[in-house]
């Protein structure tokens, strides 16, 4: 059904207003960002985005597109937001040159802190942007965040709720602003926090490579679904009160993998909600575009703190699309009955992405709601009676005009006035000294017994701090903070942090850079950056020094060589996981349809369970991180502290033997 057609004057909004900011993985998604409005539009290049498997842009045609953008007053965002290895610098310093003397846009959003350091030396003079994927999820660490050069802005993540939001906004330091997604795909776990596609098989949705094992099939007992398979995020009309919060300069659409019907639907819709939101015709207007978007069924997640939904639902279609029936009859007779219009050259999938014999379809002429479409399919193709059916793409005729004339203008666009260009190799860091080999287990409870001549570590916990009242070794224990921090925890782990400095620990380890926010004594503290900071290579170790941390446990998602190349030129002491427990993700919720502490199954069979730790929701496999076996080559290569993750295992459960070297082998893209 078309909206009804209404003009009115805009509402007047009592803050300056948020900017819509459009994805654009392709340049028909780029021309109906900039057809529907959108203030600005969000794109990577072809390397070092987290978004690799959308077609993206080379930096000759990004830079006529930001000409063409600027033109129009349209700000242009590039996403340089995946990790970059020990051997990628010089290559990552020139796309940052070419970015800032050739594209020009006018910020880059990082996940990576090298690319701060990598922008300056470039000369870049746009905003720099902290990625969801940076993880920046409690009030404090803004503050951190604000004191790295050139960082203006944070992204931040799904999951808060509005009274977290606020929070957020209200120790916003001076100088900075927020960004928030108020649509598209969710990802089940924490982003930043999600190992599940690199340790299953090498590639890392930290790079951008997600095979996204989350929208799979798994099966606990007799019991199987899609159980991690995420809804989309859609706030639609409870974008209200973000208008009250100053500090949100941006509303964010998910969606560089999405056609320009989409991104010209949210972007038109949103930008309703947001100018004439207060309108109830328009408003009915606007929820009507996000229902013609394509996606798929929409939940405001944690949104709302006293109604909090799960992202993900058994009962609803989560493939990608969507989702517009099933396959009625069968063989010559298949056909489908859509659940609303369909328009001649949309596009459907029959079936799912991940499952053999899915089929794209083109309709050929339109068919009404609740029609008749006849599947002309070749017979070995014919899909199942019962199969769904998803519409993953579709163009109107008017908007094909006028991406087709933003074409022929950005044929016409002229050449940029500089070329590409190259930065300096790097010189060599200067290797700092290592301190003596140290081995450090890691504990989720305080133990009762341990292994001789081994550090302790501990997660920091109420219980832990209580059962080590007293003891004369919490001193040179090592306090592990947790990979997240949510702003609700917020004010009790600054107790947790502030009881164990009472009690005279000095040693602690952060898991994300912005922890560094909690910690206010004057002694002098030795404070390492762990294993969920994902640090990748001498550029990054070196911006964490800076930062005042003595040494770092770097990422375990990297390959043997990726190890041995860091540590030969790391400005720090580095440490290394060489077995325990590590987890597939980390999320905010566990599936209402699965049990905890009990093994669920993965399509090819391997056995995992999900953990409550406190705060998040831990999914582990059952077999272990193990690659003790390398200890004495990493030692020759820089390393000093070999860490084990100690975890207790459910009454019942036991782990498979099985290797446990991750990407040491078979490397990491």
């Amino acid at each position: 059904m078309a909206p009804d057609q209404k003009t009115s004057t805009p509402q007047k909004i009592p803050t300056a207003k948020p900017s819509i900011l459009a994805p654009a993985g392709n340049r028909a998604s780029f021309f109906a960002a900039l057809a529907a409005g959108a203030d600005a539009v969000y794109c990577g290049l072809k390397q070092f985005s987290a978004r690799m498997t959308a077609e993206n842009f080379t930096p000759e045609e990004l830079a006529r597109l930001v000409a063409m953008a600027h033109d129009r007053g349209t700000a242009v965002y590039v996403a340089m937001n995946a990790l970059v290895k020990p051997d990628e610098l010089d290559q990552a310093g020139s796309l940052a040159a070419t970015l800032a003397g050739y594209v020009r846009p006018d910020a880059v959003i990082i996940q990576d802190l090298a690319f701060v350091e990598l922008l300056r030396r470039a000369g870049f003079g746009g905003q720099i942007h902290l990625s969801t994927l940076a993880a920046v999820t409690f009030a404090s660490g803004l503050k951190t965040a604000a004191a790295l050069p050139g960082v203006s802005r944070v992204v931040l993540p799904r999951e808060l709720t509005i009274d977290e939001i606020r929070q957020m906004a209200a120790a916003c330091p001076s100088g900075l602003d927020l960004e928030i997604f108020i649509h598209g795909a969710l990802c089940y776990g924490v982003s930043g926090r999600c190992y599940w596609s690199s340790y299953l098989g090498g590639k890392s949705g930290l790079r951008g490579q997600c095979v996204q094992p989350c929208r799979r099939m798994y099966s606990q007992g007799n019991k199987s679904g899609r159980f991690f398979s995420c809804l989309d995020l859609s706030l639609d009309v409870l974008v209200k009160p973000l208008l009250g919060i100053p500090e949100i300069a941006a509303w964010k659409i998910e969606g560089r993998k999405k056609g320009p019907h989409y991104v010209y639907y949210t972007v038109t819709a949103y930008k309703i909600l947001r100018d004439e939101g207060t309108d109830p015709v328009m408003k009915k207007n606007a929820l009507q575009y996000l229902e013609q978007a394509l996606g798929r069924p929409p939940t405001h997640y944690y949104f709302l703190p006293q109604r909090r939904f799960s992202p993900t639902s058994q009962g609803e279609e989560t493939a990608s699309g969507c989702f517009i029936g099933n396959v009625m009859a069968g063989g010559q007779n298949s056909h489908v009955s859509p659940r609303f219009d369909l328009l001649g050259g949309d596009l459907l999938r029959i079936g799912y992405e991940d499952r053999p014999g899915h089929y794209i379809y083109k309709v050929g002429r339109s068919v009404p709601r609740h029609g008749r479409l006849h599947l002309k399919i070749p017979p070995a193709k014919m899909p199942a009676k019962g199969t769904p059916v998803f519409l993953i793409d579709r163009m109107e005729p008017s908007l094909s005009q006028r991406i087709r004339e933003m074409e022929n203008g950005f044929g016409q666009q002229p050449e940029p006035s500089s070329r590409p260009v190259k930065s300096k190799p790097f010189a060599p860091f200067r290797k700092k000294a290592v301190m003596s080999p140290r081995e450090l287990d890691v504990y989720r409870f305080w133990p009762r017994s341990r292994r001789p001549r081994t550090d302790i570590g501990l997660w920091l916990s109420e219980e832990n701090l209580r059962q080590a009242a007293g003891k004369k070794d919490l001193a040179s224990c090592w306090l592990w903070l947790p990979p997240v921090i949510w702003q609700e925890d917020a004010d009790k782990i600054q107790g947790w942090v502030d009881q164990a400095l009472r009690g005279r620990a000095r040693r602690f380890v952060v898991n994300a850079p912005w922890q560094l926010s909690l910690f206010k004594h004057p002694e002098p503290l030795e404070i390492w950056v762990g294993p969920f900071c994902n640090l990748t290579n001498p550029l990054s170790l070196a911006m964490v020094a800076g930062m005042g941390c003595a040494g770092a446990i770097v990422s375990p998602e990297l390959a043997g060589a990726d190890f041995f190349l860091l540590g030969n030129r790391s400005p720090l002491p580095l440490g290394i996981v060489v077995a325990g427990a590590w987890p597939l993700c980390l999320a905010r919720t566990a599936p209402a349809d699965l049990e905890e502490a009990k093994p669920f199954l993965s399509p090819r069979k391997e056995p995992a369970r999900i953990v409550n730790n406190g705060g998040c929701f831990w999914i582990y496999p059952d077999w272990l991180l193990d690659i003790q076996k390398q200890r004495d080559r990493l030692e020759k290569n820089g390393y000093s502290l070999f860490v084990r993750l100690v975890e207790p295992l459910p009454e019942g459960l036991s782990v498979k033997k099985r290797p446990g070297d991750w990407n040491w082998e078979t490397g990491l893209t």
